[in-house]
C-alpha cells in the first residue's frame, strides 16, 4: 500500500500517530522559564487548548493569563499597561488586513515583548511577512497544546543549553510496601546496566534508608541541600554527594530526629533542577506522605512509580493516587504501578488482576515475597542483582529501569505474564 492510499483509508491512526510524535516530543521539552504569557483567544478552541496548557507541569513558573478577545482586545488592554514576554493572539483577519489590524498594537508593545500569532489561513507569504515585521511565530489552526508548548519553547529556551536529566520518583501507595528498596535496586540497576551517571536523592530527611541500603554513612546529604537554597549549584551538590559505584552517586538523608522536618511547597524544587542539571538520571525516593511539596516534587518529575502491596487499603489508596496524579499531570503519562510482596505467606491478598480492574491500569512489575533474598541483601548493604543476579527477581528489577528510563516499549499482553508487556528498542 502506497503512503497515499494509507493516507487516504486509515486517518484515524496517521492522526494517532502525529499526535503520538507531538508528545514523545513534549516529554523531551526542557521547562519554561520564569516568563508572563497573555493569551487572547477568539475561539472556545483555543481558550481550552492553553487552559490545558497552564496546568501542564512545564508551565510551573510561567504566569499565564487567558482573555477571550483578538488583537483589538490586547491594543486595548496594553495602551495602560506594561505588556508581558509573550503575547499569543487568535485572529481571524484575512491576509490583506492582518497588518493593518497589529499596527496599534505594535504601537504600544514594549520593545522586548514576544508575539505569536494563530491565524487561519496557510499563506506562507503571510508567514514571510508576519516574520519580517516582528512577529515570533505564526501558527494554522487548528493548533494543540503540543505546538503552543513548543512554539514558547522555541522562543524562550535557548537551544544550546545543556540537556536536562531524566528524573523518576517511587512512592509507597502505603508506608512498608517497599518503595524505597524498588528505587534504590533501580537507581543501581539504571547506573549499572546504561553506565549512566545517576543520582538518587533520598528524600525521607527523618527515616530514609538509602545510606544503610548502600553501607554508607555520609557526613552531608539532601539536608544541606534543602537548608541552604541560596549556597546550591552543581559545584555545592558534588561536594554532599557519596559515591555508591562507578556510576551512582547519593545524596543521602541525614535520618536523624533532631529537628522538625517542615517544608513548604517549593522548598525542593531548587534542589530538583540542580539534580536534574547534574546527571542523565535522578532517582527520588519519596516519603509515603501527601503534602504541599511531596504533591509538588510528584507534579514536576518525568515519571512517577507507585509501589502496593496487595491488600485493600493499597488498592484504595493507589486508586486515590492514580486520581490526584492525572489531575496534577494531565498531559504526562499516567503514573506506572508495581506490585510488591506478592504471595507473602498466610496473608489474605488480592489478586494482581482484581487488584489491577479497578484502577484501569497494568502493573510494570509483580514483584513476589522473598523475605531470604531482601533479608540478606539488606543486612550486607547490597542490592539484589549483588546478591543474586541470576534471580529472576533481579531481571524484574532490569526490566523496570529499562522501562522508567524509556529504554522499553510496554505492549500489552494479550494473555498473562509480565514478559507480554515488554518490547525492547
Amino acid at each position: 500500500m502506497s503512503a497515499i492510499e494509507y493516507e487516504i483509508k486509515n486517518p484515524s491512526e496517521l492522526r494517532h500517530a502525529e499526535e503520538a510524535v507531538r508528545m514523545a516530543d513534549l516529554e523531551a521539552m526542557r521547562p519554561l522559564p520564569r516568563i508572563s504569557v497573555h493569551a487572547f483567544c477568539e475561539s472556545e478552541t483555543l481558550q481550552q487548548v492553553m487552559e490545558r496548557c497552564a496546568n501542564d507541569r512545564r508551565m510551573a513558573k510561567v504566569s499565564l493569563r487567558i482573555t477571550s478577545g483578538g488583537i483589538a482586545a490586547a491594543a486595548n488592554m496594553f495602551s495602560g499597561a506594561p505588556t508581558p514576554n509573550l503575547i499569543i493572539l487568535e485572529t481571524k483577519a484575512n491576509v490583506g488586513s492582518l497588518l493593518a489590524e497589529l499596527a496599534p498594537l505594535a504601537a504600544v508593545c514594549d520593545p522586548t515583548t514576544k508575539v505569536v500569532i494563530v491565524g487561519y489561513y496557510n499563506d506562507i507569504g503571510l508567514y514571510r511577512e508576519l516574520i519580517r515585521n516582528g512577529i515570533s511565530e505564526y501558527m494554522v489552526q487548528p493548533v494543540a497544546m503540543p505546538d503552543i508548548l513548543a512554539a514558547m519553547a522555541s522562543i524562550f529556551v535557548d537551544p544550546e543549553a545543556e540537556p536536562l536529566g531524566r528524573s523518576i520518583a517511587f512512592i509507597g501507595s502505603k508506608g512498608g510496601t517497599g518503595a524505597s528498596t524498588i528505587a534504590h535496586n533501580c537507581a543501581f540497576g539504571i547506573s549499572n546496566l546504561f553506565s549512566t551517571e545517576t543520582i538518587l536523592a533520598d528524600l525521607d530527611l527523618p527515616y530514609g534508608t538509602a545510606n544503610i541500603d548502600f553501607d554508607q554513612d555520609p557526613a552531608q546529604g539532601i539536608a544541606e541541600a534543602v537548608f541552604a537554597p541560596d549556597r546550591l549549584d552543581e559545584v555545592f551538590l558534588d561536594r554532599l554527594l557519596t559515591k555508591c559505584s562507578e556510576h551512582l552517586s547519593l545524596l543521602a538523608a541525614p535520618s536523624l530526629l533532631d529537628r522538625a522536618y517542615d517544608f513548604d511547597g517549593q522548598a525542593f524544587q531548587p534542589v530538583l533542577d540542580v539534580l536534574q542539571r547534574s546527571a542523565p538520571v535522578t532517582v527520588l525516593d519519596v516519603p509515603h506522605a501527601w503534602s504541599e511539596w511531596t504533591r509538588s516534587v510528584l507534579a514536576s518529575v518525568d515519571e512517577v512509580v507507585i509501589a502496593a502491596v496487595p491488600d485493600l487499603a493499597n488498592l484504595r489508596n493507589t486508586k486515590n493516587m492514580l486520581d490526584a496524579l492525572r489531575k496534577m499531570r494531565p498531559n504526562d503519562k499516567p503514573p506506572h504501578l508495581i506490585l510488591n510482596q506478592v504471595g507473602m505467606p498466610k496473608r489474605p491478598e488480592i489478586s494482581p488482576s482484581d487488584f489491577c480492574e479497578p484502577l484501569e491500569i497494568d502493573p510494570i512489575a509483580i514483584i513476589p515475597f522473598d523475605i531470604n533474598l531482601f533479608g540478606n541483601a539488606a543486612n550486607s548493604g547490597r542490592m539484589i542483582s549483588e546478591v543474586d543476579p541470576r534471580s529472576p527477581t533481579a531481571e524484574t528489577f532490569s526490566q523496570i529501569s529499562h522501562i522508567v528510563t524509556g529504554r522499553v516499549a510496554i505492549r500489552k499482553a494479550k494473555k498473562g505474564g509480565l514478559l507480554g508487556l515488554l518490547k525492547r528498542k
